[in-house]
């Protein structure tokens, strides 16, 4: 009997929340406790820029997704208390009570809401861990909102440097909310904060209430009784709570609304106050902030203790100071970055002189005149330039790539240029396909598919298509290495990153749809395990045998055939407007350029073979070099990328992605053949 495959069955979360049913979560915090950098490890390319009522410091919003749920994340202006509030903090309150549906009591002023802005579902307190007694006032404040919150316990990594150990649990408990320690800076945390941020924004669970001690308590009984009228509620629609407290701080926003709206009640106000204060060690306002003062040391002596630190830091933290570090952490995605290239362009070298090239000579002498011998070598000789590609380049590369990934890594890489590629329409967790594209656009546009949905996939796509693979550097360094010297070569590169910023900010408006933000996860560092490696090795190469082998063999028999047929006079001649009249160039580099789609590594050998010469400068000058490389590196890849970019993104926009990249390369090509014309007629 053949044994049943075993299923296993996820559990979802219903309803999901997405679309109309999307929470909207509020980043809070004082200035400089980390909340933007929190915004940043989530945020999307496309964030919305608004002002609060038109007016004081721009807030920032975009869509997250959290697993198969999403959030509007807002992150705004700092608030450093409820309390003695400027014109920026009181608008920041006014939007997280109302948000842009104003009460009664301030429909009468001048600056209404500006933009449609829905009142926050959960508050993200974002709290300092190093500086965690000074933030619990703000915690208890926030509490009187009656809204979820959940508090992202910032900056752990310092607190443990200055020895301080804080009792994440016992402090999650003393509140009634979720604590989760992050250190923003590292992206370490914010999944696991996102996700309590989409739980409580479907449990609807508020915090545990935080009253004053009993003898403040007792003496505002007088004051919850004035603002418990009916009408008062309707008129504030705050929580009663947060009422009491701000008209018994004396509070310039509360207070005299309430004068203004209900004069009557300005004496009873007065008389509560004073009442209130009869038998308190304090002003009414000063005992309220040192009680609250008082708690909240109470507490942090409850949650912490200092500890010694725990010897010298292991490998990890070192490693993640050079991958994660704000300041060196690029610095180590570099390093990634250049152990790359030199694998592309090193060590794939001494590959491929000991596997294709030594087939390319065996098979070099074969010189068959029939038809059928024609075809046959054509076959060859694709089987031959597919293990040039694949074995000295693809194979190394894909295979570096996932240990980088498996280890652990790759996600720091990509959460430390996650905010580099928002400026091109990206997340950072594309750099993957993009760094697998050196080698070969095939498997770096299917990588892309699978790490990207919508926007992101088609966009990433359409680029990498102008990353430059293992073929094209080869020709570029082989022409320009010699004929333009190095500084032709880094000036082709230089060109390319350019060409690739510019279009992914002209896609960004082309695909201007909301893109959710990603969420970079920082798992812990992990030896890789061999079968999990090969596994995924396959499946990112597996398209060379299911799509490119047809392809190049098909692509090298047709090339061939034209060739043994004499059809290379007429594709020639057909191709004038473009090789000669446009691009400046011989008119016999037709050919070389239209089948260059077919076999990209094989573009030198047809353009020698179109020159009748290996030593390509005798016949082109360097204008003529220069515009040719140019061409060839932004045109069309090969038609492998063609057919997977048909797997992935559809037939649509592969086609647009082909109109793009001749546009570009004859755009391009054109720019660079001028300015060259130019500066060798500009006198020295």
């Amino acid at each position: 009997m053949n044994p049943q495959p075993q299923v296993c069955a996820v559990g979802l979360q219903e309803p999901l929340l997405r679309g109309e049913r999307r929470p909207r979560a509020a980043l809070v915090g004082r200035l400089g406790v980390g909340r933007s950098t929190v915004f940043q490890g989530a945020a999307s390319a496309i964030v919305q820029h608004e002002r609060l009522a038109g007016e004081g410091p721009a807030y920032e919003e975009c869509v997250v997704d959290v697993g198969l749920d999403q959030i509007s994340l807002v992150d705004l202006p700092p608030l450093e208390s409820l309390h003695g509030l400027d014109d920026a903090g009181r608008v920041v309150l006014k939007y997280l009570l109302w948000g842009d549906r104003w009460p009664a009591i301030a429909r009468h002023e001048s600056r209404q809401p500006a933009a449609a802005f829905q009142a926050p579902d959960v508050l993200v307190l974002v709290v300092d861990a190093t500086a965690l007694q000074r933030d619990l006032e703000l915690v208890l404040e926030l509490s009187l909102l009656g809204r979820p919150v959940v508090i992202a316990l910032n900056r752990m990594d310092e607190a443990r440097d200055k020895g301080l150990y804080l009792h994440v649990r016992g402090l999650s408990e003393a509140l009634g909310v979720p604590v989760v320690p992050t250190v923003a800076h590292m992206g370490k945390g914010l999944r696991e904060l996102f996700t309590e941020v989409v739980r409580a924004a479907r449990e609807k669970v508020c915090p545990l209430p935080q009253p004053p001690s009993p003898h403040v308590a007792g003496a505002l009984e007088g004051l919850g009784g004035l603002v418990g009228a009916a009408e008062v509620q309707e008129a504030f629609r705050v929580p009663r709570a947060l009422l009491v407290a701000q008209l018994a701080e004396n509070d310039d926003y509360f207070v005299p609304e309430l004068a203004a709206h209900f004069p009557a009640l300005v004496p009873a106000l007065d008389e509560a106050r004073r009442a209130a204060g009869t038998n308190l060690p304090r002003p009414l306002h000063e005992e309220l902030h040192a009680d609250r003062h008082h708690r909240c040391a109470l507490l942090f002596e409850r949650v912490s203790r200092p500890a010694p630190r725990a010897g010298t830091p292991g490998w990890q933290f070192w490693l993640d100071e050079v991958f994660l570090h704000p300041r060196w952490g690029l610095l180590g995605s570099t390093a990634v970055f250049a152990l790359v290239l030199f694998l592309v362009f090193e060590v794939a070298t001494g590959l491929d002189a000991a596997t294709s090239a030594r087939l390319a000579a065996w098979v070099g002498g074969w010189t068959p005149d029939s038809a059928a011998g024609v075809a046959g070598r054509a076959v060859a000789d694709a089987l031959v330039g597919l293990v040039g590609i694949v074995v000295p380049y693809m194979l190394p590369l894909v295979l570096l790539l996932v240990l980088l990934e498996e280890s652990g890594i790759m996600h720091r890489v990509a959460f430390v240029v996650d905010r580099g590629f928002h400026r091109i329409g990206l997340h950072g967790g594309i750099a993957l396909p993009f760094l697998m594209g050196l080698g070969c656009n095939v498997p770096a546009i299917s990588a892309a598919g699978g790490v990207a949905t919508g926007r992101d996939r088609i966009v990433a796509s359409v680029l990498i298509t102008f990353v430059p693979c293992s073929a094209r550097s080869a020709i570029i360094l082989a022409l320009g290495g010699k004929y333009l010297g190095p500084a032709g070569v880094v000036g082709i590169f230089l060109l390319i990153l350019v060409v690739i910023g510019v279009a992914g900010r002209m896609l960004g408006r082309r695909y201007s749809a909301i893109v959710p933000g990603v969420i970079q996860d920082i798992p812990p560092y992990a030896l890789p395990a061999p079968r999990a490696v090969l596994a995924a090795t396959w499946e990112r190469t597996r398209d060379i045998l299911t799509i490119v082998t047809p392809l190049l063999i098909a692509g090298s028999v047709v090339l061939a055939m034209l060739n043994h047929l004499g059809a290379d006079d007429g594709i020639n001649l057909a191709l004038t407007p473009v090789t000669a009249w446009w691009l400046g160039l011989p008119v016999a580099l037709g050919v070389p350029i239209l089948f260059g789609v077919l076999r990209k590594e094989l573009s030198l050998l047809m353009v020698a073979q179109a020159l009748g010469t290996t030593e390509v400068g005798t016949v082109l000058d360097t204008v003529q070099i220069a515009t040719f490389l140019a061409f060839l590196t932004f045109y069309v890849p090969c038609v492998s990328t063609f057919a997977v970019m048909l797997k992935v993104v559809g037939r649509r926009q592969a086609w647009i992605s082909i109109g793009i990249s001749v546009a570009a390369a004859l755009a391009i090509s054109a720019a660079v053949r001028l300015l060259l014309s130019l500066g060798a007629l500009w006198p020295a």
